[in-house]
């Protein structure tokens, strides 16, 4: 199973509009509940975000969410640096993400 390794740091007075826009994305993946969707974010001292995903072919389990077109709608205001983007593998996994296959 890979993943995407998006990372990118956000101007320190908009801090809290993109956790609470982040949380509205969590909120509205429990309701929809994608199978074939997997995905964490974490949140950095400094205010980068880092988000993991894996999913199948069709983004649009995430992408399709109206919480995350909000999320996305001023996220280059919001940053304070570019998103950088990467593909991961994992390596070693105790108990954090979904087993492999």
């Amino acid at each position: 199973m890979g993943y995407t390794l998006i990372r990118y740091s956000v101007k320190g007075a908009e801090l809290d509009a993109n956790r609470a826009l982040v949380t509205k994305v969590f909120e509205a993946l429990g309701e929809a509940s994608p199978p074939a969707v997997r995905y964490l974010v974490l949140e950095q001292d400094d205010g980068e975000f880092i988000h993991i995903v894996s999913q199948d072919k069709d983004s649009s389990a995430i992408t399709g969410l109206a919480a995350f077109k909000a999320f996305s709608a001023d996220h280059a205001e919001r940053r304070s640096a570019p998103v950088v983007r990467s593909s991961a593998k994992a390596v070693g996994n105790y108990r954090m993400l979904a087993a492999t296959e």
